[in-house]
């Protein structure tokens, strides 16, 4: 049977709930897919949007990312609150640090990702994730890493120096209609991280509202090559559904 990919489909994957330690004694909330039979080809560290704006785990891209490419790219995708930060899954403790001691929730979740072997780790930012990923990604374990929308706000010429000179391989997906900043100005403003990948996306906004399969596609392009793309958009087999249920954080 033959069902259409949408919004709220679930394809077969195994998924469990973890919780997340951080060095300085916080708990976080997240989640591990893995592929359902297949051992997993790379991982997906996501960082979600601002929280102060709605950003959580659940964030279209990243609950889209959990529900699919483990049967469609046999990719793991751990996804989590940080701190302060709600979702149906619930509420990590502590309080939103403007990306400040957020560096310490990366730091838990690339620790959670080496201590169960998860292989070919790669941080897939997202706006204000972005930014939690070139100030406080830069890891010995780190593989690459994915920035969707970066708005550049927290990060500065050294960090993206630092990235530079690390020589590991940094792809940003700019939409055309940016809130923050636009594929022309992305080139100059990631300039300084020489090895950057700056690729524009027409007709999108900051949200990705409508634009999901273009940024998966574009996200198992980078960390899984050998996956052919465009990913399907119909599933032969079981599947199931889910509503998410908004939290406000």
């Amino acid at each position: 049977m033959s069902t259409e990919i949408r919004a709220n489909t679930v394809l077969p994957g195994r998924r469990e709930d973890v919780t997340l330690h951080t060095a300085d004694g916080l708990r976080l909330v997240g989640e591990l897919a893995l592929p359902e039979h297949n051992a997993p080809r790379a991982t997906l560290v996501c960082l979600h949007p601002l929280p102060t704006h709605g950003g959580m785990m659940d964030s279209h891209l990243f609950r889209k990312a959990a529900w699919r490419l483990p049967a469609l790219a046999d990719l793991a995708v751990l996804r989590f609150n940080t701190r302060g930060t709600a979702s149906e899954a619930g509420r990590s403790e502590g309080s939103f640090d403007n990306g400040d001691s957020e560096r310490f929730d990366v730091a838990a979740a690339l620790e959670y990702a080496e201590f169960h072997d998860l292989p070919e780790v790669w941080l897939l930012g997202w706006s204000f994730g972005t930014d939690l990923t070139l100030v406080h990604g830069l890891d010995p374990l780190v593989r690459g890493a994915v920035l969707i929308s970066p708005p550049l706000r927290w990060s500065t010429e050294d960090h993206l120096r630092a990235w530079a000179e690390s020589g590991k391989p940094v792809h940003a997906l700019v939409p055309e209609f940016d809130d923050y900043l636009r594929p022309e100005a992305a080139e100059r403003a990631f300039a300084p991280l020489t090895q950057a990948e700056v690729t524009g996306f027409p007709d999108t906004k900051h949200l990705w509202v409508g634009k999901a399969e273009q940024a998966l596609d574009a996200v198992v392009r980078t960390v899984a090559p050998e996956v052919p793309t465009p990913l399907p958009r119909h599933w032969e087999g079981e599947t199931r559904t889910h509503q998410v249920t908004i939290v406000d954080s």
